[in-house]
């Protein structure tokens, strides 16, 4: 297959916008380890450290997931420059490279305490998480997963900036007794997710909008950091369930608050997911024109085409006359 017959989405987006992409979510990534890291090596007893771990490790996942697509994406591109690559190098190459990242991420979280199975748990699961990532980066549609990974730390970053305003739009809301502050902070919690969902499809809209993919895989993009926080969450109650089990075990409220705090961000990556979905739809069918102008443009065109043939035709008839 020759670039004039690869699809939009197929062909590899530009080196800068991949690099840039790399050290982005490598930026992310880092902290997110770094901040847990400290967060729990900072605890006084085994307990605290536990639950620390638990509430850190979906956040960590994410970010990973994220990191692993990114390297894999950048890798292929500068392989892909060279020569191009069959479907299962190019399967085999980005998986690599996902793994790569969890490995060092892995060894991060590992290296606080190798006594015990809690931080090998978690730092399998972080490897998984990478892992995975650059397994999706290996399908053949770079653009797409290229603007869903952008999206994703858009959304990271925007939630980093609401949660610095936490506390007074808290208030705004009404938040006093306990009570209140739970209401507060769920509608803080849904409002955040529908701003990083309308965030999600206005990024992966603008990345795409040059590449002219067609309709769906907008969407798709769009969809991408809610898919990144849903399928985190899954492997955190998976691959690390016993690290929330030994967290719920701690106390009863310990428990219940690990089952709120599961719940609520499984429904926060539901409704990125499907608000980043409608925004990206939305702002690509806003610029798609309607059918009805389309036929009437190529009937006006074969009309057209039909006199200029009548002319051509009656001028050569006069002639031979």
């Amino acid at each position: 297959m020759t670039d004039r017959d690869k699809a939009p989405e197929s062909s590899e987006g530009s080196r800068l916008t991949v690099v840039l992409l790399a050290a982005a979510a490598l930026a992310w990534t880092a902290a997110m380890l770094w901040s847990a890291r400290v967060t729990i090596t900072g605890r006084a007893n085994a307990e605290m450290e536990v639950t620390s771990t638990a509430y850190a490790l979906p956040g960590a996942v994410s970010a990973d997931l994220v990191a692993g697509a990114s390297v894999a994406l950048l890798v292929l591109t500068l392989l892909g420059s060279r020569r191009a690559l069959g479907a299962t190098v190019r399967f085999a190459v980005a998986t690599g490279a996902g793994l790569l990242v969890g490995v060092l991420s892995a060894v991060t979280m590992i290296t606080i305490n190798t006594a015990g199975s809690l931080y090998a748990i978690v730092g399998g699961t972080v490897a998984a998480a990478a892992t995975i990532g650059g397994a999706i980066a290996g399908f053949r549609i770079p653009r797409v997963i290229t603007a869903a990974a952008f999206a994703s730390v858009g959304v990271f970053l925007l939630g980093f900036v609401l949660n610095l305003f936490q506390a007074p739009v808290l208030d705004l809301l009404g938040a006093d007794d306990t009570a209140s502050s739970a209401n507060a902070a769920q509608w803080f919690s849904y409002g955040q997710a529908a701003l990083s969902g309308l965030a999600a499809g206005l990024i992966a809209y603008f990345l795409l909008r040059k590449a002219q993919v067609k309709w769906p895989f907008y969407t798709l993009a769009g969809a991408g950091p809610g898919l990144v926080v849903v399928i985190g969450e899954i492997l955190s109650r998976t691959a690390g369930a016993e690290v929330l089990e030994l967290a719920g075990r701690v106390s009863p409220l310990d428990q219940l608050a690990q089952q709120i705090l599961s719940t609520a961000r499984l429904n926060s990556g539901l409704i990125v997911l499907f608000v980043g979905a409608m925004t990206a739809m939305l702002a690509v069918g806003r610029t798609l024109s309607p059918a009805s102008d389309e036929a009437e443009g190529d009937g006006e065109e074969e009309k057209e085409e039909g006199q200029v043939s009548s002319s051509s035709s009656e001028t050569a008839y006069h002639s031979n006359s």
